[in-house]
């Protein structure tokens, strides 16, 4: 008697959502099965990676992040174009760390056209993500929404405190909204839900589970269980609130990490820190890949190549 692999009957779809314009367009979600489970159901697009580039040279980044980028590390349009043409970004998420009240406090007026210098020389999808201090964003993101009004940007994170300022824009001038909760599914929902009170239309949100400081070794294992709950809720149960795609954002996290930025002249039993900060980044992602993330942002080029790699591996077909 031959084997049959037992199957999961889906009645659910991931909403397919597609990010930018032109022929460097690109689409995620479409799943009707969980990730990668291929025997199962569709997985029509392939899970995305979005290079992160800072509006302003970053501090107290590791000797290993910052070599890849250190002829281009102040200059955001340059370094934006270096992630496209050496390293083949489908994606650019830039990170507007200036605007942060806790820092350069940067205004809208001084950001925006520096996110607009960006968004003219790519033609690459473009996230824009703000300082995630709520007040600051619901001033920074309209304003940027505003001058790339053509640019079809990806705007985030809008949370609960300033979806509305941040959908209003997003509906006016026809750009993609990422919907932010703290690692809640029932947050997240109810996040979706008051986007499309608003307005905005379903074809313009993609969730962002925030999945915070879990990274690989520091609490992933709930992120996880969150983003699983998310896609079963979606594909099995019919929750029409729940079917978008997910962005997983978590660069920033694994780079500031004690295991990255300890030396191995200072703790020789972590091993070799270049290699230590690329596998700890390239196995949270491969992770968040299989947890149900559609969209991940990363940061080091051999990471991303890694699990680019994976992907490549896991959606074969025979």
């Amino acid at each position: 008697m031959a084997f049959e692999v037992p199957k999961i009957s889906y009645s659910g779809r991931i909403k397919e959502i597609n990010l930018g314009k032109g022929e460097k367009e690109v689409t995620i979600g479409g799943e009707t099965s969980y990730p990668f489970h291929l025997f199962e159901g569709e997985m029509p697009h392939k899970p995305v990676i979005a290079f992160e580039v800072y509006d302003s040279k970053p501090e107290e980044w590791p000797a290993v992040i910052v070599q890849p980028f250190q002829d281009v590390i102040d200059n955001p349009v340059a370094w934006a174009k270096k992630c496209i043409n050496e390293f083949d970004a489908e994606l650019i998420c830039l990170r507007m760390v200036s605007t942060d009240p806790n820092g350069l406090n940067k205004s809208a007026d001084e950001i925006a056209p520096i996110v607009k210098e960006v968004a003219d020389s790519i033609e690459v999808p473009l996230i824009v993500w703000g300082c995630e201090n709520d007040e600051k964003d619901a001033l920074v993101l309209p304003k940027v929404a505003e001058i790339c009004q053509d640019k079809r940007l990806i705007l985030g994170p809008a949370t609960d405190k300033n979806y509305k300022k941040i959908g209003a824009a997003a509906i006016a001038y026809k750009h993609t909204v990422v919907a932010s909760t703290p690692i809640d599914i029932n947050l997240a929902k109810q996040l979706n839900i008051l986007l499309g009170d608003l307005g905005v239309p379903d074809e313009q949100i993609i969730v962002d589970p925030n999945i915070g400081g879990c990274s690989l070794g520091y609490g992933l294992e709930y992120a996880y269980s969150v983003m699983e709950r998310d896609r079963q809720a979606a594909l099995t149960q019919q929750d029409t609130k729940l079917q978008f795609p997910m962005v997983a954002n978590f660069a920033t996290d694994v780079w500031k990490k004690k295991e990255v930025k300890t030396s191995q002249k200072d703790d020789p039993k972590l091993g070799n820190e270049v290699n230590r900060g690329i596998l700890l980044e390239a196995l949270t992602g491969v992770t968040l890949l299989l947890a149900g993330g559609d969209l991940l942002v990363m940061r080091h080029p051999e990471s991303i190549k890694l699990v680019r790699k994976v992907i490549e591996d896991l959606i074969v077909k025979e």
